[in-house]
This record gives C-alpha cells, sequence and structure tokens, in this order.
C-alpha cells in the first residue's frame, strides 16, 4: 500500500482524474463557510476557536480527498474529524461536566474502547456497518444529553439536535452507492453541507455553555 494509491469509494466519481467529483469537492465549501461564521461568533471563547480552525481543516482535507482520491488525501480528510471529535470530547468533560485535566484527558481517551466496542455491534446490521465509525458520535452525543438533561438541559438539548442532524447526515453518506443506479450523483455531497451545519451548531452550542457558565460566576 502507497500513499499515492487512488480510492473510489462514491458514487459521482468515474474515474480518477482531478474533478471527478466536482459536487463532493465543491461543497467542501460549506464547512469553510461554517468556520468563518462561528470564528466571528466565538470572540473570547478560545476552545471555541481552536475548534472553527479544525473545522475549517475539514474542509480542505475532505476536499484534497474528494479531488485526488488518494490513500494520503483520505488521511488528510479523516485526522481533522478525528480532531474534533477528540478535543471537542476533551472540551465536554472539561468545561461542562468540570474534570480536571488529566481526568478530562483519561474520559476522552475512553472514547477509543467505546468505539472498539460499539463498533462490531453495528457491523451486525449491514446498513449500519457501512458508516460504522460514524454512528458511534450520534450515541454518545445522546447518552450524554440524557445524563445532562437535569443539570443542563439547554446544553442536553444541543447534544440531541446535533445528534438529530448527524443521524440524518450519515444515513445520507451511507446510501450514497446503495442510490447510485438509481442518482449518479449521489448524496456523499449532502453528508458535507448536513455536517458543515451540524459541527457549526456543536461549537454554537459549546460557546452557549461556556459564555452562560460564566455569566453566572458574575
Amino acid at each position: 500500500m502507497y500513499w499515492t494509491d487512488q480510492i473510489d469509494g462514491y458514487c459521482e466519481r468515474v474515474d480518477f482524474s482531478l474533478w471527478s467529483e466536482p459536487v463532493n469537492a465543491l461543497t467542501n465549501i460549506a464547512f469553510l463557510v461554517a468556520a468563518i461564521v462561528m470564528w466571528q461568533r466565538t470572540s473570547g471563547v478560545t476552545a471555541a476557536r481552536v475548534l472553527c480552525v479544525i473545522l475549517f481543516a475539514i474542509g480542505i482535507g475532505s476536499a484534497l480527498f474528494h479531488t485526488t482520491a488518494t490513500l494520503w488525501g483520505a488521511v488528510a480528510d479523516t485526522l481533522p474529524i478525528a480532531a474534533f471529535i477528540l478535543i471537542y470530547y476533551y472540551l465536554v468533560h472539561r468545561n461542562i461536566v468540570g474534570l480536571g485535566f488529566w481526568t478530562a484527558v483519561l474520559a476522552t481517551s475512553a472514547f477509543v474502547p467505546y468505539a472498539m466496542l460499539i463498533v462490531p455491534l453495528l457491523n451486525q446490521v449491514p446498513f449500519l456497518a457501512i458508516s460504522n465509525a460514524y454512528w458511534t458520535v450520534p450515541i454518545l452525543l445522546l447518552a450524554y444529553a440524557i445524563w445532562m438533561r437535569h443539570k443542563y438541559p439547554d446544553t442536553a438539548r444541543g447534544f440531541v439536535v446535533g445528534a438529530a442532524i448527524l443521524t440524518l447526515s450519515i444515513t445520507l453518506r451511507s446510501i450514497d452507492e446503495i442510490l447510485c443506479v438509481h442518482w449518479p450523483l449521489g448524496t456523499h455531497f449532502a453528508w458535507h453541507l448536513l455536517n458543515a451545519v451540524m459541527l457549526g451548531y456543536m461549537i454554537h452550542v459549546y460557546t452557549a455553555h461556556v459564555l452562560a457558565a460564566r455569566w453566572a460566576q458574575r
């Protein structure tokens, strides 16, 4: 396996030319727009702005993958997504749950064994197996929402909304090649658009919680 090995995993792609996935490539602009909009709305919340930078990187990485269709492009696509998930969960543990630094790091690292436990279960259902690793995120968001619903109802509702958007997004990602015969464009572009909305919204949820906590301490 080489970094330049090419990958054809989406309905829209018909060959390995640079612009064989124009819609999948161009819809990554949505991530850039969401990152810029949220940057303007997160003044004074440094961690939220870190998430904005990562969101911008998600757009760049995904665009690289959907143009080059290479293994290195796939890595550029997935690494920022993984970074966003892990850093967001660290911030949840640190600034919402209220854990200390090292305890929050340890709690965040538990995502790995959690995913290792859940993914094999998801693989038992053919449809869920298509995007198995991604389904771990809305499941966990709902679990945290249930946990914090009494203490932080607004934040919990935000997590539920985020999980709902992501569930629709993952569903559209999963049916991309299933519907390919009837819809040659595919549905992966909708995954990009909804994810941009969802990730931007989750930055908003975190920022709103932090600002509300600061106000309460005055």
